[in-house]
């Protein structure tokens, strides 16, 4: 078992703060941004679980809440992708501003709605963001910026997911950037099948390993 530093930390932007867990791996030089769907949290068990693996793999990571408990509860704020967009970009400030952190190569993993708001930041950071994973994710609430997106991007999808899979298809051909679409056989859109999440945690993993260390 990896020797690790976790920690809850509180990030202030403007009058708000946002809660989060950082964990650093002995001997890491490469942090991972988790952005979340709608409705979902820095609890999200699925997330904790990808970033166990990560973790496993030498890699840190960062799970937070994209929104406070208030504007969690009015519904609209969960799909607000220019706003979500706008926190992860001031929290990936925060990560390089942070002494253990500053050096560190940076990814995203956006799940669902999240995706959109990782693309976007990734769009506005080309030269921080080195890599980005989405997740069962909807990119194309992006679209507007999709062909500007520099980092190397990984799109996993369920191949039961049919919907989100025609999406997914659609912004593959839009990306400018190397690029891979994934589809996870058997698996639905939040990869309840045994063993599929193991799978994107594998699979997600390995594209950060071979684009941050």
């Amino acid at each position: 078992m990896r020797t690790v530093c976790a920690k809850n930390i509180s990030i202030r932007i403007g009058d708000i703060k946002l809660e989060g867990e950082l964990t650093i791996p002995h001997g890491s030089s490469c942090i991972v941004i988790f952005s979340h769907g709608s409705g979902s949290s820095r609890f999200s068990s699925r997330n904790k679980f990808v970033a166990k693996e990560l973790h496993e793999n030498n890699i840190s990571t960062l799970l937070f809440d994209l929104l406070t408990a208030e504007e969690d509860e009015f519904y609209p704020n969960r799909f607000n992708i220019e706003l979500l967009t706008q926190r992860l970009v001031e929290v990936t400030t925060f990560v390089k501003k942070q002494p253990e952190c500053s050096a560190f190569k940076i990814g995203y993993f956006g799940a669902s709605t999240g995706a959109a708001s990782a693309v976007r930041a990734a769009a506005f950071l080309p030269n921080i963001i080195s890599a980005i994973v989405s997740r069962g994710g909807r990119p194309d609430l992006a679209a507007d910026l999709i062909s500007e997106v520099k980092a190397p991007t990984l799109l996993i999808v369920g191949e039961q997911d049919t919907e989100v899979l025609n999406l997914n298809q659609e912004v593959f051909e839009l990306l400018n950037c190397p690029k891979r679409l994934e589809i996870i056989p058997g698996a639905t859109h939040l990869f309840e099948e045994p063993g599929k999440l193991k799978e994107v945690a594998l699979v997600a993993t390995s594209w950060f390993s071979l684009y941050l260390k």
